[in-house]
């Protein structure tokens, strides 16, 4: 049982109470929100809130499977049904009977499984793939995507009908980003748990400058990142002596160079550095790589900026008016360290 979502928002709290007050009514509800929402922990809450409790809650993911599977996935067979059935299978929606069935990434399935799944919901009867019984079952459902299913029954993609059975209620879940001040919390919580299948005797915290990357972060993948890029971070910090002071939110950056022990550029000084050391008004004179020198001068504000801010590449793409991901790409360009050099033990 997964029902705890953490956080204290405004947001968050005002999500969890329409989940409390849909949890005893017996109508199909549908869980909107992006990816790393909660959509399945909704389910459960929803679940384990109703009378429904003591019953079973399955889960299905209709993107992870092939039509035909998910068909007898959801269904059941009988055997003999095709090439390999040799005996019945039970499907998930009998197993779910006096249950929730949570069917996640309900925009995927097919228009002929979205028939069957509408007739079920609206008569609570089906009848395994190549049988002929007609089973009945009292299942209530909870469907969840991060498709927008007004669009798609729009374009023609899914059944306006079945999309009228499944929303009694609609449940959206907040992204992060709009939930600020429950990050630092799930941060913490997210370390604690880590820490301790690390085997540190204690969480040793984070520093000032990660807690602010934690709060300038947009977190696209919401919740699921947030979980990930702290993990990731205490793993590769390995000392649980000191406090994380290294956030590692994009795997696939690769270390940065040190541009002044590898003598590749000139030590960074207070003051942000110009292509030209020359008087007003003075001519240069002489062939001038414009390009190269243009370079140069964006390389040299880029380098400024991160190390000011503690190479919080967020609050550099902020003061040099760039969006986060093209600081992201010129970093690359310029094969830029993207954190500060641990000091050695």
């Amino acid at each position: 049982m997964k029902t705890n979502i953490i956080g204290e928002s405004a947001a968050l709290t005002d999500t969890l109470a329409h989940l409390s007050h849909l949890a005893n009514i017996n109508r199909p509800i549908l869980v909107l929100g992006e990816r790393g929402t909660g959509k399945e922990l909704a389910a459960e809450r929803l679940h384990f809130l109703s009378a429904r409790w003591d019953a079973p809650f399955i889960k299905v993911n209709c993107a992870a499977m092939a039509e035909t599977l998910l068909e007898s996935e959801l269904f059941g067979h009988e055997a003999g049904a095709f090439t390999g059935a040799n005996r019945t299978h039970i499907g998930r929606f009998e197993r779910a009977h006096s249950g929730t069935l949570f069917l996640d990434e309900v925009g995927t399935m097919s228009p002929r499984l979205q028939e069957k799944l509408l007739r079920l919901i609206e008569y609570g009867e089906f009848e395994r793939v190549g049988g002929q019984k007609t089973i009945a079952v009292d299942v209530r459902v909870v469907a969840a995507t991060n498709a927008d299913l007004v669009t798609m029954v729009a374009q023609g993609q899914f059944r306006a009908d079945l999309l009228d059975r499944l929303s009694f209620d609609v449940v959206h879940m907040p992204a992060l980003r709009a939930r600020a001040s429950d990050v630092d919390l799930l941060a913490e919580h997210f370390a604690i748990a880590m820490s301790a299948e690390l085997g540190w005797g204690v969480f040793p915290g984070f520093t000032d400058a990660v807690r602010e990357q934690l709060a300038a972060h947009e977190w696209p993948g919401n919740v699921r990142e947030l979980k990930n890029v702290v993990e990731r971070s205490l793993h590769r910090w390995d000392n649980s002596a000191e406090p994380v002071a290294e956030l590692i939110i994009d795997p696939f950056l690769a270390p940065g160079i040190d541009l002044e022990n590898e003598g590749l550029a000139p030590a960074i000084t207070a003051e942000p550095a110009t292509p030209y050391d020359t008087e007003p008004n003075s001519v240069l004179t002489g062939s001038i790589d414009f390009r190269a020198e243009v370079e140069k001068f964006e390389r040299s504000l880029l380098e400024e900026s991160l190390r000011h801010f503690g190479f919080n590449q967020r609050l550099s793409a902020e003061q040099l008016t760039l969006s986060y991901d093209q600081l992201r790409g010129l970093v690359r360009k310029h094969k830029l360290r993207t954190r500060r050099r641990r000091k050695p033990n």
